[in-house]
């Protein structure tokens, strides 16, 4: 039997229960501010959180670094392997031994204009080394976006590279046994005439999360590919862009921002899809 996408299943269940979809701001003190927070990413080795901090009109990116401490969550300072420029979209392997994200930092002694593709990765002592751009075809002369490994061995990101259905499109990538990569485009079932940005795999790889023109939607593995995608149930999508979600490790929660036009601009929401609830995000200091 063919298995509905979450994001039906739910907005089904909301109207024959009358009840919405479980969605709540997150907004720990030492991390939430008037500026724009998005983008989190917890490091699986201690629990740090990374996240993009820019300025209320979402320009101006740096990732930031705050620790769980007795008091809460630390003042957020700048990654370890922080450059010029501006720098985005973190993202942590399963192991924690290597971190994905976009920048415009200085190569070479070229600042570069079009944000790319970077990883970096750090040793058992948990010192991070230094930051590799990833090589060509993978990124191109144009800008990449938000790049997420998934359990199959591809690299999801988004990018507005020549060949593709719209502005933005979402694109995978993976090295071939001769460690040349190959790159291809997801096809009309995820990419439309318009802009999609980022792409977010479920842990187990069966669905995805995509951010398009500013909403989420969510898409199912098939034999044949990606299913058509479905946009995510309203209480999800307000008419403000969303932006930068995260799968808990169950899968069954979903950390995204929004943006809320308000005095504190982009703030974290978690969306919930049922089931026995789960402490995620972490508590901090847990209780």
């Amino acid at each position: 039997m063919k298995t509905l996408p979450a994001g039906v299943l739910a907005a089904l269940a909301s109207a024959a229960t009358g009840l919405s979809v479980p969605v709540a701001h997150w907004t720990p003190v030492g991390v939430a501010s008037p500026r724009f927070e998005s983008h989190a990413a917890f490091d699986p080795r201690n629990g740090d959180l990374y996240f993009v901090r820019s300025a209320p009109d979402f320009t101006g990116w740096r990732i930031l670094v705050s620790s769980c401490t007795a008091a809460g969550w630390s003042e957020p300072r700048p990654a370890a392997f922080a450059a010029d420029g501006v720098e985005a979209d973190p993202y942590f392997t399963r192991d924690g031994g290597t971190l994905y994200f976009i920048s415009t930092r200085t190569t070479d002694g070229v600042h570069r204009k079009a944000l790319d593709l970077w990883r970096v990765d750090r040793d058992a002592k948990g010192t991070w080394g230094t930051p590799v751009r990833l090589p060509e075809p993978v990124n191109s002369p144009n800008t990449e976006w938000f790049p997420r490994p998934a359990p199959d061995g591809w690299l999801y990101f988004g990018s507005n590279r020549p060949g593709g259905f719209g502005g933005n499109d979402i694109w995978r990538a993976r090295p071939g046994a001769d460690g040349v990569w190959r790159v291809e485009n997801l096809g009309p079932n995820v990419n439309t005439k318009g802009d999609e940005y980022e792409a977010l795999p479920s842990p187990d790889g069966e669905r995805m999360i995509v951010m398009a023109d500013g909403d989420l939607y969510e898409s199912r593995r098939e034999a044949d590919g990606w299913s058509p995608r479905v946009k995510l149930p309203p209480e999800v999508n307000s008419p403000n862009m969303e932006v930068g979600a995260v799968f808990s490790p169950s899968g069954r929660s979903l950390l995204f921002a929004r943006d809320t036009k308000g005095p504190e601009s982009g703030e974290f929401f978690v969306y919930r899809e049922g089931g026995p609830p789960e402490p995620w995000p972490p508590r901090c200091p847990a209780r």
